[in-house]
């Protein structure tokens, strides 16, 4: 299981390593372009949910669990960088979109 680090803000937000990995290369192509987006995600005890506002002036650390990087799948990279352009921004769901299974579960 990795962790998102965002500003300092509260604890880390874990987030399983294949997730957190995809998410990395939409986070850091939307910041290297200077581009604001929203990231929401489920409270894993299934109660509420949480937006943060991704801003290229605010620091963001990944950090993995594992030491090995993992195959990307670029159809779920394109599927979060253009949901990173729309209002609702990047919510993290699973990696196959009709799969219904909430990222990290």
């Amino acid at each position: 299981m990795g962790q998102l680090f965002y500003d300092h803000i509260g604890p880390a937000v874990d987030i399983d390593d294949r997730t957190l990995a995809h998410l990395r290369v939409v986070i850091t192509k939307k910041l290297r372009r200077q581009e604001s987006f929203t990231l929401s995600w489920k409270n894993p005890d299934a109660h509420g949910r949480n937006t943060i506002w991704i801003h290229p002036a605010i620091p963001v650390k990944f950090d993995f669990d594992g030491p090995e990087p993992t195959d990307l799948n670029q159809e779920w990279i394109r599927r979060m960088a253009d949901s990173a352009m729309t209002g609702g921004g990047i919510v993290l769901t699973g990696e196959h979109a009709d799969s219904g299974v909430p990222a990290g579960s």
